[in-house]
C-alpha cells in the first residue's frame, strides 16, 4: 500500500504580513526624512519591544504589573555601564550586541524579582510588582555609584572599531539597529504565542484551577513567562540607552511602568498586535502630544476613561470588529454613521478643548494676556461670550453625537443579528 503523505497548507498570508512588516521598518526613514521622525520611529521600534513584552504578562498571562519599568530601567542601566565599558577598553564586544547585555541583565533581575512576585496571582501580584517597583527607583536616588544619582549616567555609543563604515554615530545606522532588533525581538515573543508554554499561559489567565487540575504548576508557567517578558524588556533598555546616550533614574519609575500599561491597554492587550499600536500611539503622545499643549496628560487621561468605557478590548479589538462586519460585506451599511460619530464627535472635543485650553492659560500663562490661541481662533480666556460659546460648542456637540451612537448602536445590532443568521446559514449548508 503507497504511503500517502499529508502537508500543512503553506499560510501565505502569515508570510505577506510579516514581509509587509519588514518593508515598513525598511521604507519608515525614506519616507519620512526629517531628524525629528528618525528619532520619533526608532522610539517607537524601543515602545513596541517594550510593551510586547509587557503584554506577555498583562495580555497573555493575565498579570497586571505596576513595575515593568524596573526590568527595561535596569536592562538599560547595565547596557550603559557595558558601553563605558567598551569605550574604556575593558570590554571587547561589539556595540551591536550590547542589548542583547541588556536582555540578559533584565531576564536575571525578572529571575531574581520573579519568583517573589509570581507566587501570588491577582491583586497581591499587582501590589507586589508595585513595591518592587518602588523599592528599586528609592535605590537609583541612594546607590549613585551605580545610578548616577539625579544626573544619571552618559555614554558614548560611537566606541570600538567600525564594521562596514558603521560607527552609529548617525541616528539613521542605531535607527536600523533597533529596527532589526525590532523585527526579530517580535518574530520572536509571537513564536512565543504558538508554543505550549504560551498556549498553557493563556489557560492559567483564563482558569489556573483546571491548569492546576490537569497538573502543571501555574506558579511556575507565569515565572517562566516573567522571565521571558524580563529578557525582552531588557532588550527594549538596552536599545533605549544606545538611542539616548544617558540613562537617569525615570527609566525605573512609576510613570515609565504607568505609561506600558496605559498604552498596552488602549492598544488592546487581547490581541498580538494591539500593543504595538499603543508603542506607536505612546511615542506620538510623549514627542508631539506634549509639545501641541500643556494639558497633554489630561487629554491622554480623558482618552483612556472613554477606551475603558466604551472600547475595553483597545484600538484592536474596534479594528478586528470592523474586519468581521467587512467580512460578510456589511460595513457598507454603517459607514454614515461612522462618518456622523466622528464628525460629532469632533464638535464636541473642539468645544470641551477650547474649554481646557482657556482653563490652562489662566493657571499658568496669565501673564502673556487673556487671550489663547485654539485650531486657528482666538478666544478670550476671561471673556463670558468665549466660555459661553464653548460651552454651546460642546454640549451640541454632546447631543448630536449621543443621537448618532443611539442609532449607530441599533444598526450595529441588525447587522450582528444578519451575520449570525448567515454563519449558521453557511453551517447547515455544510
Amino acid at each position: 500500500m503507497a504511503a500517502v503523505y499529508k502537508f500543512k497548507p503553506y499560510n501565505v498570508g502569515r508570510w505577506v504580513i510579516w514581509s509587509l512588516f519588514a518593508l515598513v521598518l525598511l521604507a519608515a526613514p525614506m519616507v519620512f526624512t526629517s531628524n525629528l521622525s528618525t528619532t520619533m520611529l526608532a522610539q517607537m521600534g524601543i515602545a513596541i519591544i517594550a510593551c510586547l513584552s509587557y503584554n506577555i504578562l498583562l495580555g497573555q498571562g493575565g498579570m497586571l504589573s505596576f513595575g515593568h519599568a524596573v526590568y527595561t530601567g535596569l536592562g538599560s542601566y547595565l547596557a550603559i555601564h557595558a558601553l563605558n565599558a567598551v569605550s574604556a577598553g575593558k570590554w571587547h564586544i561589539p556595540v551591536s550586541l550590547l542589548p542583547i547585555v541588556g536582555g540578559i541583565a533584565g531576564m536575571c533581575f525578572a529571575v531574581l524579582l520573579g519568583w517573589v512576585t509570581t507566587r501570588k496571582s491577582g491583586t497581591p501580584f499587582a501590589m507586589i510588582t508595585l513595591g518592587v517597583a518602588e523599592l528599586v527607583f528609592a535605590m537609583s536616588l541612594m546607590f549613585s555609584e551605580f545610578f548616577g544619582g539625579e544626573a544619571g549616567v552618559s555614554g558614548n555609543r560611537v566606541a570600538g572599531e567600525a564594521f562596514f563604515g558603521i560607527t552609529f554615530g548617525p541616528q539613521i545606522q542605531v535607527y536600523y539597529l533597533i529596527a532589526a532588533y525590532t523585527f526579530v525581538c517580535v518574530a520572536l515573543m509571537y513564536a512565543f504565542t504558538q508554543t505550549p508554554l504560551g498556549r498553557i499561559l493563556n489557560a492559567v489567565r483564563d482558569n489556573p484551577e483546571r491548569v492546576e487540575f490537569i497538573g502543571y504548576n501555574t506558579q511556575r508557567v507565569r515565572y517562566i513567562a516573567f522571565i521571558i517578558a524580563g529578557f525582552f524588556a531588557g532588550i527594549a533598555g538596552g536599545l533605549g540607552a544606545l538611542n539616548f546616550e544617558i540613562v537617569t533614574a525615570e527609566v525605573v519609575g512609576a510613570g515609565r511602568s504607568g505609561a506600558y500599561l496605559l498604552f498596552t491597554f488602549l492598544g488592546g492587550a487581547t490581541f498580538f498586535f494591539g500593543p504595538i499600536i499603543g508603542a506607536i500611539l505612546m511615542v506620538i503622545a510623549f514627542v508631539l502630544l506634549s509639545e501641541l499643549t500643556k494639558a497633554w496628560l489630561l487629554y491622554l487621561g480623558l482618552i483612556f476613561l472613554f477606551m475603558v468605557m466604551y472600547a475595553p478590548g483597545g484600538i484592536a479589538s474596534l479594528i478586528m470588529m470592523n474586519l468581521r462586519v467587512a467580512k460578510f460585506g456589511k460595513l457598507r451599511q454603517i459607514w454614515t454613521s461612522y462618518l456622523s460619530l466622528g464628525l460629532t464627535a469632533f464638535v464636541m472635543l473642539a468645544g470641551a478643548g477650547a474649554m481646557i485650553e482657556m482653563v490652562y492659560h489662566l493657571q499658568l500663562n496669565s501673564a502673556l494676556g487673556d487671550t489663547v490661541k485654539f485650531m486657528g481662533a482666538t478666544l478670550n480666556a476671561k471673556g463670558l461670550d468665549s466660555w459661553f460659546g464653548c460651552a454651546f460648542v460642546m454640549f451640541t456637540g454632546l447631543g448630536l453625537f449621543e443621537l448618532c451612537r443611539r442609532q449607530y448602536m441599533i444598526e450595529w445590532g441588525d447587522i450582528q443579528t444578519e451575520i449570525e443568521k448567515e454563519i449558521k446559514r453557511r453551517e447547515t449548508a455544510v
